[in-house]
């Protein structure tokens, strides 16, 4: 018979936390939130900004893409690990699109 160990800091059964309840009020104001940031992109896309269009549709994009995966993923609720690994794959695409943008940029260094 295994002995019952009460762990108040739930370190070794971190799956078996409390979950949190999101109430409908909350997933109206994400769905709101995500309307308003389609209506932006919509709106970012009609008006010429020169090489700042694939800018602001990135900051765009990368920002609803936040609310989703915090809001509707619940990482927002979530231990520090799991933040911390849903903040390295933001960090990983951002250094990616870094090195393929300088790349880009770099090709025609040589030719002018």
């Amino acid at each position: 018979m295994s002995e019952h160990i009460h762990d108040p800091a739930n370190i070794t059964n971190p799956e078996h936390a409390d979950h949190h309840i999101v109430s409908p009020l909350q997933y109206t104001y994400v769905f709101v939130a995500l309307l308003v940031g389609t209506i932006l992109t919509v709106v970012a896309a009609k008006i010429e900004l020169g090489i700042f269009n694939p800018i602001v549709a990135l900051a765009i994009a990368c920002t609803k893409a936040v609310i989703v995966i915090l809001f509707f993923m619940h990482v927002y609720y979530q231990s520090k690990l799991i933040k911390l690994t849903v903040a390295s794959g933001f960090l990983t695409f951002l250094v990616l699109v870094t090195l393929a943008l300088s790349d880009y940029m770099s090709r025609a260094w040589g030719l002018w």
